[in-house]
């Protein structure tokens, strides 16, 4: 039985998110439907984790196991011809049977883009939140600081997140400005459901002035969730990369 890990990329505008689900279209049922395609038979491909519904990914580690002697490089060209042109197979590798896609990585890096700018931009619409209110980035960008580090991220954790703990760890956050865009490169060890969307709305509740950034250190020291900022809309999240502790790549796609 072989272990096969992906890494797709995809627009998720159009679907209800990774997951499969009985209300939408899913990533992983377009996924899994495209390589059956290819095998024969519906296989189960599990992720590194879920994204919501609009949100997107540059690079998505998913895995599957088989017993398809097929070469490696039908996993990338042969399934990505049964794919529509808002999801790609990016490349294929076999790795060893051990490997977790979820609950194994040791870090996953988010970007959260604004398209800050008095007139919204149709060419940005998909994959950005549009803020017409002028930030200021240096206050988010000391906001920003706080959240490095372990903490309890209760202030930052939807409604509805199942996590048994809200204490998450964040390496590294960083804000940049290009023109009319800024983005938000998160990295940590795991995320809570609507996580790094909460982190940037209330960063842009820092930028707008509606709070100082230290009130960032208050939401983490005394977690409430009343006091904390707006929850970012989908589209301007995506999932950047996932790094793994190193593993012994069996065999790998060009």
């Amino acid at each position: 039985m072989r272990t096969i890990k992906l890494i797709i990329q995809y627009d998720g505008t159009n679907y209800c998110g990774w997951q499969e689900q009985t209300n939408g279209i899913s990533i992983q049922e377009t996924v899994e439907l495209a390589l059956a395609k290819i095998l024969g038979q519906r296989v189960r491909v599990q992720s590194s984790g879920r994204t919501d519904a609009g949100v997107h990914a540059v690079a998505m580690p998913a895995v599957f196991r088989t017993e398809a002697a097929i070469p490696l490089k039908a996993f990338v060209d042969g399934v990505n011809t049964h794919l529509p042109q808002d999801i790609a197979i990016q490349s294929a590798e076999e790795v060893p049977s051990h490997f977790r896609a979820i609950g194994g990585a040791r870090s996953k890096t988010y970007r959260y883009t604004i398209y800050n700018a008095p007139v919204r931009s149709p060419l940005n619409c998909r994959t950005s939140w549009h803020v017409r209110d002028q930030l200021d980035l240096q206050a988010m960008q000391k906001a920003a600081a706080y959240f490095i580090g372990e903490h309890d991220f209760a202030s930052f954790r939807g409604a509805n997140c199942s996590a048994v703990t809200s204490q998450r760890r964040i390496d590294e956050i960083s804000i940049a400005r290009n023109g009319a865009l800024i983005t938000i490169d998160v990295t940590g060890g795991g995320f809570l459901k609507y996580m790094v969307r909460i982190m940037a709305g209330t960063l842009v509740d820092v930028g707008r002035g509606r709070f100082v950034p230290e009130h960032v250190a208050s939401l983490l020291a005394e977690p409430d969730r009343q006091r904390g900022g707006v929850t970012a809309p989908p589209q301007g999240l995506c999932l950047l990369h996932v790094i793994y502790p190193d593993e012994c790549v069996m065999q790998k796609t060009e």
